[in-house]
């Protein structure tokens, strides 16, 4: 069985979008989510409740990711 993890960058306004990685981003945050549509909700929410809120759009972006991983049988 498939299960998905929603990862969504905080990243600076500087950093290319290509270059905006787990390794780069400024904050990075993951939950996992039953399904691709849970990868396209509810990070906004998590974003919310963050210290950096209030820089995204000034100073940072988001980038958001779902990817697959595989559960181990």
């Amino acid at each position: 069985m498939n299960a998905f993890i929603a990862v969504v960058l905080v990243c600076a306004n500087g950093l290319a979008q290509d270059a905006c990685t787990d390794a780069q981003a400024l904050e990075v945050r993951k939950v996992r989510v039953a399904n691709e549509l849970g990868c396209a909700t509810g990070w906004q929410e998590i974003i919310a409740r963050t210290e950096r809120r209030d820089e995204i759009g000034k100073t940072a972006y988001l980038k958001t990711e779902c990817r697959r991983v595989k559960d181990p049988q």
